[in-house]
């Protein structure tokens, strides 16, 4: 089997997919609740049942409907700078996949684009990437941070911004990752999806989402017999 001719592009998930990382993110939802309520948000109008990404969106709808509009980006900031802390306390033992530099590789030789789509801050993801001397291998990378928290994954919109980034359309890009969030942002843009094996989601994980149709790979290294 090969990769579907209309992809120029392949873009990453990094954490659980492209690098396996060692982020806490049962310590990361917790820093991010804290620093929310911290900024007036009563506890009971953070929703921390479905992850980090909804405790905020859920203070941000609050905050829209109590007169708190005009603090969601002094928020927004605080949460990424926590998360960020958390992020970096375990960076340096990151380490890519088996078979994920091999992949990057052959993926430039044939002149496909490559990028990273995640929700790791900049710092972070730079730091990671450059520790392992590909951040310069990528076409284009982008972070939790380099737009408003709305337009990160799950929404559609990171994928337009990795897409102009590529200078591709959504649809000409295979997207892979490890979490539902993931095959959110591809299905609601328009771009192709992989999930895989390696990170949070198990095949059982997969089968429950869309009927069982989202195609998986054990890895990323099981693209090299595609390309």
């Amino acid at each position: 089997m090969s990769l579907d001719p209309r992809y120029a592009a392949v873009v990453f998930d990094m954490d659980g997919t492209f690098m396996d990382t060692k982020v806490d993110y049962g310590r990361l939802a917790t820093a991010i609740f804290e620093e929310i309520v911290s900024h007036g948000v009563p506890e009971e109008a953070v929703d921390r049942s479905r992850g980090s990404r909804y405790e905020l969106e859920s203070a941000i709808a609050w905050m829209r409907a109590n007169g708190m509009a005009d603090r969601i980006g002094a928020v927004s900031a605080g949460v990424s700078a926590r998360a960020t802390l958390v992020e970096m306390e375990n960076v340096d033992r990151a380490r890519p996949f088996d078979g994920a530099l091999e992949v990057l590789e052959r993926l430039r030789e044939k002149d496909y684009r490559t990028g990273i789509l995640t929700r790791g801050g900049r710092r972070y993801v730079e730091h990671v990437l450059s520790m392992h001397g590909i951040l310069d291998d990528f076409d284009a990378v982008i972070a939790r941070d380099d737009h408003p928290e709305e337009e990160s994954k799950p929404s559609p919109i990171a994928m337009r911004h990795m897409a102009a980034a590529l200078g591709v359309e959504p649809a000409g890009i295979l997207y892979l990752g490890d979490h539902a969030y993931d095959w959110m942002t591809a299905r609601d843009s328009g771009a192709g999806f992989y999930g895989v094996l390696s990170g949070g989601y198990g095949a059982d994980d997969w089968k429950r989402l869309d009927g069982g149709r989202i195609p998986t790979l054990d890895s990323v290294r099981d693209l090299l017999r595609m390309i």
